[in-house]
């Protein structure tokens, strides 16, 4: 077992971890860092996901660095073009030399006396590290890797075809000239559809119930033709602006005028696919009670226009040799059954955390600014928005880190915590959808209190205005590094 001591390790190397190395590298430039990352490759969930079509859902130049411009001409990327800008990100400001691969974090033990986390990894051949941090910063997201989620279906060992889940797509599936079934209604459903469309005989979309879709734009003109005679960083600001804006004003809109909201998100969808049964178009709820999905240039609408592609609304009676068995009686007949059932979602990266010897159960500690919690000192959870792109609000967790080092310094502090008494309000849930994928763990997910600074909005604008002024000393609990007991050798002060 090895160890090695830095000031601040970052878990993750996807868009996240890459994105607070920066931040860290420009405002707290004296800080020695590392990221741990459990894969092979830089990425994060642009490596992970290798299913066909596989793309974001938000727009590229919100989901982009805002300190590195996006030029692809493409406004809702594919997962290869993200994966390979975020690595680029890296190379080009050096971060790549910090990544430490093959590294699974399983445990983080803090010791108030000397002020440290003791971050204890196992490697690919099976051996263990550890790494001390005065500050950890979890960036690996809120869901497992590991495992997506498939739920149990009725006479599934009796089917015939093959079974894939998503996150575990196989390289050498070959599903030309097939019948193929997507169980789910989600963003990656809507992805595989088309996409999968082109090569399959027919492409099935079994959905117990509908989801709110909206038709994007795959390019952006006015950006594409703007950065032929402006500057990349101000096309680039202008449009990330305009992005947010439409964003974040259309999910108020929702949530102020539900009922307009949805008479328009349907019409639209109508009007795109009007040959499919308006009950496979009609959501059971508001909008933005779950998250909505995107699809660029209307390419999901396209194919069911074209019969390549259908949607079904119905319920599973039981998988049979040859396909499913729907609760109405209708059969559908598959060689191969992909399960776009959701994913797995997991409190601060699965790892066993504990500070001075008394193990944390993430549920009983309340988020503290979006990032930070109650009683948990030097440590932060990037986390993002579910109404709008991942890294507006990911942006503002990586500069509070970085000012947040910079304050413990200023004033000689060897950590601070969010007060463990502060008083929050009555609890809300720290992801506030009701989608399935968030209902089934939200007893094991951190709260979010009522009140500021331990309520989490959904609201860009008003979060960056906040991080602009915010007080770094408001409900925190700081402990002096004079304070520390003297260790062996070393003066206290």
């Amino acid at each position: 077992m090895s160890t090695d001591r830095v000031d601040v390790l970052i878990v993750g190397a996807g868009l996240s971890g890459i994105g607070a190395a920066y931040r860290l590298q420009q405002m707290s430039p004296g800080k020695t860092y590392a990221i741990v990352e459990q894969r092979e490759r830089t990425g994060g969930t642009w490596d992970l996901f290798r299913y066909p079509g596989v793309r974001s859902d938000s727009d590229m130049y919100t989901l982009s660095y805002p300190f590195r411009p996006w030029t692809n001409e493409k406004a809702i990327a594919d997962g290869g073009d993200i994966r390979q800008y975020i690595a680029d990100t890296a190379r080009e400001n050096g971060i790549d030399r910090h990544i430490r691969f093959g590294r699974r974090v399983l445990t983080a033990d803090w010791s108030s006396e000397d002020a440290t986390w003791t971050v204890t990894s196992r490697l690919s051949d099976g051996t263990t590290e550890t790494t001390e941090a005065s500050f950890l910063y979890l960036c690996s997201g809120y869901y497992s890797y590991d495992e997506g989620y498939t739920p149990d279906f009725p006479g599934l060992e009796n089917y015939e075809g093959e079974v894939v889940h998503p996150q575990f797509w196989p390289e050498d599936l070959d599903y030309a000239n097939k019948n193929v079934v997507i169980i789910g209604s989600g963003a990656t459903a809507i992805t595989l559809l088309p996409s999968m469309a082109r090569d399959a005989a027919k492409v099935t979309m079994l959905q117990r119930s509908p989801t709110y879709i909206l038709s994007q734009p795959g390019k952006d003109p006015v950006a594409n033709i703007a950065r032929r005679v402006l500057p990349k960083s101000i096309v680039h600001q202008a449009t990330r602006l305009r992005y947010a804006v439409m964003t974040v004003g259309f999910y108020v809109f929702c949530r102020a005028f539900p009922a307009l909201a949805r008479k328009i998100l349907l019409g639209l969808a109508q009007r795109q696919a009007p040959s499919v049964d308006p009950v496979s178009l009609t959501p059971r709820y508001k909008p933005w009670d779950q998250r909505l999905c995107v699809v660029p240039g209307g390419d999901l609408w396209r194919v069911v226009r074209e019969g390549k592609g259908e949607i079904v609304t119905d319920h599973i009676e039981e998988f049979t040799p040859k396909g499913i068995a729907l609760a109405s009686g209708e059969h559908l007949d598959a060689d191969v059954v992909v399960t776009a059932t959701g994913l797995q979602l997991v409190a601060m990266g699965s790892i066993d955390i504990s500070v001075d010897g008394r193990a944390i159960d993430p549920h009983d500690v309340y988020t503290y600014k979006g990032l930070m919690f109650s009683g948990l000192p030097n440590l932060a959870w990037c986390v993002g928005y579910t109404n709008a792109s991942w890294t507006l609000r990911a942006d503002l967790t990586w500069k509070y880190v970085a000012r947040f080092l910079n304050h413990l310094d200023a004033n000689g502090y060897a950590y601070g915590m969010p007060n463990p008494e502060g008083e929050s309000g009555p609890s809300a849930p720290i992801l506030d959808l009701d989608s399935g994928y968030i209902q089934r763990v939200a007893d094991k997910l951190p709260q979010a209190g009522s009140r500021k600074p331990w309520k989490i909005r959904q609201n860009w604008f008003l979060d960056a205005w906040d991080a602009r002024t915010t007080d770094l000393d408001e409900e925190m609990v700081w402990v002096s590094r004079r304070e520390l007991p003297a260790r062996e050798g070393v003066a206290a002060g």
